[in-house]
């Protein structure tokens, strides 16, 4: 008896206590959940391919001497320059002589056709007082004519050495980075031997080989999508080259990128329409909730609650996919907080973004 006693007394305080603990029905709803959504769209999509491209520089130039001599300076590896400035020097004393020389030549030609000058005057004045023949006046003028020639070639030789003095200062064609040195100072460079590679890594683009079965439906200028280096970024077609490859029946694109994030040489892929544009309803990736066997998405009623919609998918862009069902342009979808959902549950709009989103 005592034992039991004890029993019931640990026993009636528990049984109290779950009398007051409130207990949901089960015909209750679930609490509502803060969900983000936005509107289902209206867009015009096209069926894509993707194909492999690789960055690159719009301006990557192995820069060669003009003229041969020793190297003097070269710019190093990961300098970064602008256009004009120098990036390699070549020893000039030899031309340095030269244009001394051309100088002196010119002052000595100068210094003969001011003389002939004044002969062919005074030999004017006499043969005018019939007190020479004319004859010496016209073998004078043609001194004086041979003499001016000789200057003028003079003249053009000293800029011919201005020039390749000008020419042992190698200078930057564009603004970009040293990424090679292909000569060291203190070799020996001959005409067109090459120095560095210089690459503007501002200016960068992608360059695509695309299947010629894509070619009636691209456009310069049209939106495509590149993804790459954990990255996927819309971006315009530049220019379309067309000239295709006999054998791959492949054909270059162009395609627009921005900034130094991208290295040059990265792979990536590039999505092109392959077919024509359809209007479809859109939304956001996000929005779907994918399972084993099945594809869904929640839309929001006008009671504020969700209902679960089961859908297919078809064509993609960007963050942007089809969806086929009973989804409208313009009806509230979830992108946010879905998978706590039940359908015929209430939800509260944490943020309602209704704007269309990228793409």
């Amino acid at each position: 008896m005592p034992n039991r006693y004890r029993q019931m007394r640990i026993l009636i305080p528990a049984l109290v206590g779950l009398a007051a603990t409130p207990v949901i029905g089960a015909g209750e709803a679930p609490p509502s959940v803060p969900v983000q959504v936005t509107e289902a769209l209206l867009k015009e999509m096209a069926p894509s391919v993707w194909v492999p491209g690789t960055v690159v520089s719009r301006s990557d130039a192995r820069i060669a001497a003009e003229i041969p001599g020793q190297l003097t300076f070269v710019a190093e590896v990961g300098d970064r320059v602008q256009g004009g400035d120098v990036i390699a020097r070549i020893e000039d004393k030899a031309l340095q002589l030269q244009l001394k020389n051309d100088d002196a030549t010119i002052r000595r030609l100068q210094a003969n056709l001011e003389y002939l000058d004044q002969q062919v005057e005074r030999i004017r004045r006499l043969t005018e007082q019939q007190v020479v023949a004319a004859n010496d006046l016209e073998e004078l003028q043609s001194q004086y004519e041979t003499a001016r020639q000789e200057l003028v070639q003079a003249e053009v030789g000293k800029e011919q050495t201005e020039y390749r003095l000008e020419r042992t200062k190698v200078r930057a064609p564009f603004s970009g980075r040293v990424v090679e040195r292909l000569q060291q100072p203190g070799g020996y460079i001959g005409v067109g031997g090459e120095i560095v590679r210089l690459v503007d890594t501002n200016s960068v683009e992608v360059r695509a080989q695309a299947p010629l079965s894509v070619a009636p439906h691209l456009r310069e200028g049209m939106s495509v999508v590149i993804k790459g280096q954990d990255r996927e970024v819309n971006s315009e077609l530049r220019t379309i080259v067309q000239v295709g490859d006999e054998r791959s029946r492949m054909f270059e694109v162009r395609l627009a990128i921005q900034g130094e994030a991208w290295i040059i040489g990265s792979p990536v892929r590039v999505a092109l329409p392959n077919n024509s544009p359809q209007r479809v309803v859109a939304v956001p990736r996000d929005a779907l909730i994918l399972r084993r066997d099945n594809i869904y998405l929640f839309k929001i009623s006008d009671e504020g609650k969700a209902e679960r919609i089961d859908v297919e998918t078809g064509v993609g862009h960007a963050s942007l996919i089809e969806v086929i069902g009973d989804v409208a342009a313009g009806d509230i979808i979830v992108i946010r907080g879905g998978e706590r959902l039940k359908s015929g549950q209430a939800v509260e709009v944490a943020v309602n973004d209704t704007a269309a989103p990228a793409g």
